[in-house]
């Protein structure tokens, strides 16, 4: 067999284990399948393929082979393909018989964990005094836009209720189970082993960033919490007060600007006017929260886009939000999200590579690198040129100056909290792996949860407290959260980039071209600081994002009014198309497609949701 046909090969072979696994995970996660035995079953297969390392050295044997190819295309391809999979064996490598049957055991733990979690109800009791179900984004909404405090405390202890129960049914022993396999595989802890195969630095690297990060920011934050305990009493630095005492107010006057039912048409002709395509992917959206269905937007590809030999494969990417319509606070949510993950699957549709695993989320693709890209493209949301293009009431008039005045006025003495409201959570994984099994009681993990929090965050209770985070408990997600704030260090780096270059960032259509050459292009094949040199020609740096927390609002005011004084001389760009076949569902419904147009499916999405929730 030549190298070139092992390469092929083991693509195929690659492709027919991941999408099985990717459509098993597809319907149990969005509550369309009880059969959790094949999923577990079919993530097994593919953990074992990815994990055998008997193939890091049937790799290295082919590297002679491909060296005698005598087309030197087809030998400098076959090198970069079978460099890929080298590097992606090496990431998932379990070499000891004992550390797969942990690894198995571990998978299969966590599908019964997930099973269990997924049929366990969470309920408040509402404005109207009756007790309703609430889904995680359901409750998070409700603590951040409900103007009665008696609901939102009591979203909030659903938040406390859902730890507890996590605490006593299996979130200790997967602690346990997952440090056991770590240490089959050389490591002190399971968080040293995540950050090591997913970012490619060690946890002590991570935290001389992070340490840098709350350094930069405890000062300012510390005085966002006193002015606002001297301004609204210190009954407004509560959990359940908290985010509503500075946001809630302002994101209700926001919220007939930015109703759900517009969020796809949003999308598409924002994404359109960034000249951002996705290669003739086909992608599936499941936008609506229900019961049953996972509580945190997500991306997956089933199909990695890449060329297989001269044939290009458009990728299949699936992605989902949880948007409830009729509530406050949800189409902008849910439309943050959509942006979002629609920028998951912008990247995963352009990696323009001669394998599969150069284009999907797993190791050795960085967290920081893949969210860097979502990141980018939902935070032009906040932009106040954005919102007077696309935050518009039922008349179409733009949201007013002084709704986004407000919003500045609000979030952006809290721009450092938000940030170290990620920051808080890799310090809570870490110290919680470093326990000894004996010190993993129900109680120790609780106080340690709410240390963190008051060290991190400065208050007794997170609005969100850290179990209640879905990230935790998920295998792929767990220690890695860390990588959303890296990311947000690229992003706000990235877009000093463009906006020196350019000016502006909203409808820049020369903005999609240099994400697809420069970010997304190559994939995993080149690693996220060096796909940031690229672009801007500097290395990682996080001062960018510590400088935009630092700002005065009075300066981030100016600096929004003069987006708004120089979108008005602009001429807009034109909506380029985006080069896919898209269908949005609703669990197994199917609500709209743009086989006859982007407008036919923006339409019929609108009237569905009109129909069914009235906004």
């Amino acid at each position: 067999m030549t190298a070139t046909t092992y390469l092929n090969e083991l693509n195929q072979r690659y492709l027919s284990i991941h999408r099985t696994k990717e459509n098993f995970f597809w319907d149990t996660y969005m509550g369309l399948s009880d059969d959790h035995q094949g999923s577990t079953e079919a993530e097994t297969t593919w953990t074992n393929f990815l994990s055998n390392a008997e193939q890091i050295s049937a790799i290295r044997a082919q590297f002679a082979h491909a060296e005698s190819i005598t087309d030197e295309q087809e030998k400098t391809q076959t090198l970069i393909g079978l460099q890929g999979w080298l590097a992606t064996f090496e990431s998932h490598a379990i070499e000891s018989e004992q550390a797969q049957q942990l690894k198995t055991e571990l998978i299969k733990f966590e599908a019964g964990l997930f099973e269990k979690k997924q049929n366990h109800t969470m309920t408040y009791v509402n404005e109207e005094g009756d007790t309703v179900e609430g889904s995680l984004p359901v409750l998070a909404s409700i603590v951040r836009t409900s103007a009665n405090a008696a609901t939102r405390q009591s979203a909030h202890q659903a938040f406390l209720g859902l730890e507890q129960w996590l605490l006593q049914n299996g979130f200790i022993e997967l602690i346990k189970l997952r440090n056991k396999f770590a240490r089959s595989q050389g490591f002190d802890t399971f968080f040293d082993y995540s950050v090591t195969k997913k970012e490619k630095m060690s946890a002590d690297e991570l935290f001389t960033i992070l340490d840098d990060f709350e350094k930069r920011t405890r000062d300012c934050h510390q005085n966002s919490l006193d002015q606002l305990a001297a301004n609204k009493g210190s009954e407004s630095l509560l959990a359940h007060n908290f985010v509503f005492s500075f946001a809630g107010d302002v994101m209700r006057e926001l919220d007939p600007y930015v109703p759900f039912s517009k969020s796809l048409r949003r999308w598409v002709e924002s994404f359109g006017r960034l000249n951002i395509e996705f290669s003739g992917a086909e992608l599936t959206l499941d936008l609506l929260d229900r019961k049953g269905k996972y509580p945190n937007g997500f991306c997956h590809g089933p199909i990695p886009s890449f060329y297989d030999q001269d044939q290009w494969i458009a990728a299949k990417v699936n992605f989902t939000s949880n948007a409830k319509p009729d509530q406050i606070g949800s189409g902008y949510d849910g439309m943050n999200t959509l942006f979002h993950e629609g920028g998951h699957a912008a990247h995963f549709s352009n990696v323009k590579m001669n394998a599969p695993c150069f284009s999907q989320e797993f190791a050795p693709t960085s967290m920081a690198y893949a969210e860097t890209q979502s990141m980018f493209c939902d935070s032009l949301l906040a932009d106040a040129d954005w919102l007077k293009q696309y935050a518009l009431d039922t008349d179409g008039k733009p949201v007013p100056d002084d709704i986004i005045k407000a919003m500045i006025d609000s979030k952006q003495p809290f721009k450092a909290y938000q940030e170290r409201s990620i920051l808080v959570v890799p310090y809570f994984e870490r110290a919680l792996y470093q326990l000894s099994d004996s010190d993993l009681t129900p109680e120790n993990i609780t106080k340690l949860a709410r240390a963190s929090e008051k060290k991190i965050l400065g208050l007794e209770c997170s609005p969100r407290p850290l179990m209640a985070i879905p990230h935790l408990v998920s295998d792929e997600a767990s220690c890695a959260y860390h990588g959303y704030l890296l990311a947000h260090m690229a992003v706000y780096q990235t877009r000093a980039y463009f906006t020196e270059k350019f000016g502006f960032l909203a409808d820049n259509p020369k903005i999609g071209p240099l994400l697809a050459k420069h970010y997304w292009n190559a994939g995993n094949s080149v690693n996220h600081n060096d796909s940031i040199v690229a672009l801007t020609g500097e290395g990682f740096n996080a001062k960018y994002l510590a400088d935009e927390c630092n700002l005065s609002v009075e300066d981030a005011w100016k600096t929004e009014q003069q987006k708004i004084a120089d979108m008005n001389t602009r001429t807009q760009a034109d909506i380029s198309p985006l080069h896919a076949n898209i269908t949005v569902i609703d669990g197994a419904n199917t609500l709209a497609n743009n086989a006859e147009s982007n407008a036919k499916m923006c339409d019929e999405f609108e009237a569905y949701i009109m129909k069914t929730y009235g906004r």
